[in-house]
């Protein structure tokens, strides 16, 4: 079982508590985030997953390239593990440039779960293909990128839907490979701050 570190909301350290609870009680924890972004043909592109269809959390919708909760023995510097278990590159700290620790909150299934956390958001600005991911399929199910005037577009309501390009991992193994028009719902929500 996973145990987090818990804050107020002034980051004021006050314990340790599983994540089952921190999200039953809508504890404040803290999460390491990195986007993936990159420029092709003059035009900048945005990554992200496909949650697996066996999350407890929002399965099946587009996340963060890779993100994950940070853990009560660590330093929002080891969140940088994530990126290589879920997406299997291997990242350090000094790869990645930080863009800001971001508070918010979701609540969904009428208060049954609270995510209250303090996202420490990376991004990670280096050509990378498809085939360069390996994914943990416990995790991740697919890998997605979004055209970036596209996708803030669509995130203001300028768009309804953009064209998204990628692949899922099927369950037997096999590649997907996909180019379809999505909309906010395909999305896990975050809130407009975020």
């Amino acid at each position: 079982m996973e145990h987090l570190k818990v804050y107020d909301i002034d980051k004021n350290y006050i314990g340790i508590a599983s994540r089952t609870e921190i999200h039953k009680k809508g504890l404040w924890h803290e999460t390491f985030h990195c986007w993936f972004a990159c420029q092709e043909g003059g035009k900048t592109y945005i990554y992200f997953q496909l949650r697996s269809r066996k999350k407890a959390d929002f399965p099946y919708l587009l996340d963060v390239t890779s993100a994950g909760h940070i853990l009560a023995d660590e330093t929002i510097q080891d969140g940088v593990r994530e990126v290589e278990e879920e997406l299997g590159i291997s990242l350090t700290i000094d790869d990645i440039e930080k863009l800001a620790e971001i508070p918010y909150c979701v609540i969904k299934d009428k208060g049954e779960f609270i995510d209250r956390e303090f996202a420490n958001v990376y991004l990670y600005r280096q050509p990378i293909q498809f085939l360069d991911f390996t994914l943990q399929k416990e995790e991740v199910a697919g890998i997605f990128r979004a055209e970036w005037t596209e996708f803030v577009q669509l995130f203001t309501s300028l768009k309804e839907k953009i064209e998204m390009d990628g692949f899922e991992i099927l369950d037997k193994g096999t590649v997907q490979w996909k180019k379809e028009k999505i909309g906010m719902d395909a999305f896990v929500p975050h809130p407009e701050k975020y």
